[in-house]
This record gives structure tokens, C-alpha cells and sequence, in this order.
């Protein structure tokens, strides 16, 4: 029998609201365009009841980034994005702790102190129907209504996830019911496009990644002209009929490239503007993704906080985050990848972005037949990033229980979902993990067939 999420949630509404207002609540979370999503809806919550908190936002939810937290005095910590995966560590706090996470579960039971509420639990499909932001605005919602105006940045959280690839379902469709019948957001259908000129919004466009123009100035000036569309011309200022023959050339250049169906269906699709976050929700997701994985954490809080401010040097942040995207991906165009019998690989240099461009390789570069790994050797560690998609899913491939399984055999740490996950190992166990990952791979696949 599944948990109740909204039993759950009044559980730790009733954890919350019973500390004494001079409670200092810890919050960590993922950092992420989820796990910072999440944080934000978390810290407004709190602050709203008249609570201080404290807030790190992490790369790594493993033993290194845990372990410093056990050298703090906290009488509560609220993981959001994060956490079930963990629960061993999160039991030796000795302190109460709330688990928002829709990761999946490796124990169901925990102690007394420790309410978990994950998606998996409540019978809600943590890949595609919950994230840790909606788990999050479930709290806060339940915590006061009024925190209903939170729902716009808990499904930019989840968009952030890749969450709207099937479209937008689940438990994450009735936190946009909310957002649309109390009018806290305006759809339209349109393409991804980010302010400024026609040109920059191609040249630095990773996802969609259009293969032959992202990151070739000359290429679009010439397709723009052949197009009869200035390319300094600002996106909020195109006509229709400009839009129209741009959403055409740009879509057919992804059939060209076979990108699969469920992919080409979100390039051009339902979009939601929020007044709240003065942003479209994927928009305000990338932006809040630069921040965290480029390096500026507290920034990406940020502009959930509400702070106008941080906008202009946010955008400033990404442009440089998609710079370094962009080089990776256009040197896999390049010089492909690894191959192995049922997977490929290649070796990225940031740890921070390389299941960002695993993600998107994937979708727009590999033929996706086999599910992408980012190595990335740092220290005396590598730090693996994988991504598959929803027909691999299908197919038998389960990445977080993989990724589980051969970090607990080479004394690591690992897991994440069926379609994307991680791991961390010793560096000298490199060749070790690249045989586990091909015979626990091939046998998945040979299991489903």
C-alpha cells in the first residue's frame, strides 16, 4: 500500500510549526535548476512562519558533502531534492530531518526523527510525475495556502528536470492546475528563445541543440538572410510570419539530425509565462542551472528569493555556462564518443556540466540507441554522470540501480533514476567500472528482451 503524500505533508507541517520560533532550520538540497527551485520554495515557507534558515546547495548529496554537515549543531534539516539516497548518513545527525525527494528509494523505514516523503512511496512516478521543487510547494501548501503563489517556480523546478518530456503529468500536473485556475500563469506555444538578438539566441541555443548552427555565427547570418529576418533583431520583436518561418527551418533541422519524437514534440510546445518569476518557466530554469553548476549557488537562491537584482548578472552567468557547453558539445559533433557494447562515453572536463552535456548529446547528437556516460577524472576521483532516454527506460535500462550497485562494489557512492544518474569512484577503479557498467548494462537489456 502507497504512503499519502498529503498525510506525509501534515506530518511535517506538524514537525515544523511545533519548533520554537528561535529554530534555525538547516536546508540542503541539490544544485540544480530543481534542487535550487525547491530550496527557494523551502526558505519562503519558513520565512513566511517567522523562522531563520540556513541554506547549502550541493553538488555532491554523498558522504563528502554530508560528513561536514555532521560537525554542525541543528536541531532540524530539511533535505529537498535529495536524501533517500542518503538516509544511512542522515540517521547518524541525531536531529529531526524531513526528506523531500523523488530519487529512488533504498528504505522505506526510517527512525522516528525522520520523515520521509518521497514521490516513489506515494506511488508517484519520480522520473517523469514529481520533483523535489512540487514535493517541496506540496509542503509549503500544506503548511498555509497562501503559499499557493509558489507553484510557477516548483514546476520550473521540475521543467529544470526534463519533467516536461511527455508532457507535464502526475503529481507535477496538479501543482499547474493550481498555477492556471488561481491565474499565476500566461500559456502560449512557441519555441525557447531568450531575450535579445535573433542571432545570440540560436548561436548559444544547447538544448534544443541545432547541429550545424549552435555556436556558428556565420552559418545563421547566412540562414537568416535567406530567411529575410534581421539577425540583430530583438526575439520579443518578431512578427508571426517571422517566427513561423523560423520555428519551421529550426525544427527541420532536428528531423534532419533524427531527433526522437517525444523530443521533437517539446521544442515546439505549451510554454508558461510567470509574472511572479518575470520569466518563462524553462527560461528561469536554465538561468537558475547556470547559476548553480557554474559556480554561483547563492546567486540562483537568489532569484528565487525574488531578488530583481540578481537577473541581469544571472544572464551575464549563463552566457559564459553555455560557452563551455557549447565547446563540449561541438567537439563530440566532432569526435563522437566511446563505444561499447551497450553503452558510450566520453570524457568531459567539469564534473559540474557533464551530465548536462551527457543530457543533451544524447537527445541531439548520439543516434540514442545507447545510454551516454561523462567521465570526469578529478583529484583522485572520477565522477560519472549517465543519461538515457524513455525508450531505453522501456527497453530495461535502470541507470540509478546500476549506478548503485557497482559504487557499492567498488566502495563509491551512486544512484540517482531509471533514465539519469551518477556515481563517484576511486580514480584508480576506472577500468573496473567501465566492465561492471557493460555487464550489468547488457544484462538489464537481455533481462527485458
Amino acid at each position: 500500500m502507497h504512503a499519502d503524500i498529503l498525510e506525509l505533508s501534515n506530518k511535517a507541517s506538524k514537525m515544523i510549526k511545533s519548533m520554537e520560533k528561535s529554530t534555525r532550520f538547516r536546508i540542503i538540497s541539490h544544485y540544480d535548476a530543481d534542487g535550487i527551485s525547491a530550496a527557494g520554495i523551502i526558505s519562503k515557507t519558513l520565512h513566511r512562519e517567522g523562522f531563520d534558515f540556513h541554506v547549502t546547495l550541493m553538488r555532491n548529496p554523498f558522504t563528502k558533502g554530508l560528513e561536514r554537515i555532521k560537525n554542525e549543531e541543528n536541531e532540524i534539516i530539511i533535505f529537498s531534492d535529495m536524501g533517500s539516497g542518503q538516509i544511512e548518513i542522515i540517521e547518524q545527525l541525531k536531529c529531526k530531518a524531513i526528506i523531500l525527494d523523488h530519487h529512488q528509494i533504498h528504505k522505506s523505514e526510517t527512525n522516528k526523527n525522520i520523515i520521509q516523503i518521497n514521490a516513489n512511496l506515494c506511488g508517484i512516478n519520480g522520473n517523469y510525475e514529481a520533483s523535489g521543487a512540487t514535493l517541496a510547494y506540496s509542503l509549503a501548501k500544506t503548511i498555509n495556502p497562501k503559499n499557493i503563489d509558489l507553484a510557477p517556480l516548483a514546476l520550473a523546478g521540475a521543467i529544470g528536470d526534463k519533467q516536461y518530456i511527455g508532457g507535464i503529468r502526475g503529481h507535477n500536473k496538479s501543482v499547474l492546475d493550481d498555477a492556471i485556475k488561481n491565474n499565476l500563469l500566461k500559456k502560449y506555444i512557441g519555441l525557447k528563445m531568450q531575450d535579445g538578438s535573433i542571432l545570440n539566441s540560436i548561436y548559444y541555443s544547447v538544448d534544443p541543440y541545432y547541429s550545424g548552427l549552435s555556436g556558428d555565427k556565420e552559418k545563421i547570418i547566412d540562414i537568416l538572410n535567406k530567411l529575410k529576418i534581421e539577425p540583430e533583431q530583438n526575439t520579443r520583436k518578431l512578427e508571426n510570419k517571422q517566427i513561423k518561418k523560423i520555428n519551421s527551418y529550426l525544427l527541420l533541422n532536428l528531423i534532419k539530425n533524427d531527433c526522437e519524437k517525444n523530443i521533437l514534440e517539446t521544442v515546439i510546445r505549451d510554454r508558461y509565462w510567470s509574472d511572479y518569476l518575470q520569466s518563462e518557466l524553462e527560461r528561469f530554469a536554465d538561468l537558475l542551472d547556470a547559476c548553480g553548476k557554474g559556480g554561483y549557488r547563492g546567486l540562483g537562491l537568489s532569484l528565487c528569493l525574488g531578488d530583481k537584482e540578481s537577473y541581469n548578472e544571472a544572464i551575464k552567468i549563463e552566457r559564459e555556462y553555455k560557452k563551455q557547453i557549447l565547446k563540449e558539445l561541438l567537439n563530440l559533433e566532432k569526435n563522437g564518443f566511446i563505444e561499447k557494447k551497450s553503452y558510450r562515453y566520453f570524457y568531459s572536463n567539469n564534473s559540474s556540466i557533464g551530465g548536462v552535456i551527457g543530457g543533451i548529446a544524447i537527445n541531439y547528437i548520439s543516434n540514442n540507441k545507447k545510454p551516454l556516460f561523462s567521465i570526469v577524472k578529478k583529484d583522485d576521483e572520477l565522477h560519472i554522470s549517465c543519461r538515457g532516454t524513455q525508450q531505453l527506460v522501456k527497453d530495461g535500462l535502470d541507470l540509478g540501480l546500476a549506478m548503485r550497485q557497482i559504487a557499492l562494489d567498488l566502495n563509491g557512492n551512486g544512484g540517482g533514476h531509471k533514465i539519469a544518474a551518477g556515481a563517484t569512484i576511486q580514480l584508480n577503479k576506472e577500468n573496473d567500472f567501465l566492465d561492471k557498467t557493460e555487464d550489468i548494462l547488457s544484462k538489464q537489456f537481455e533481462v527485458k528482451k
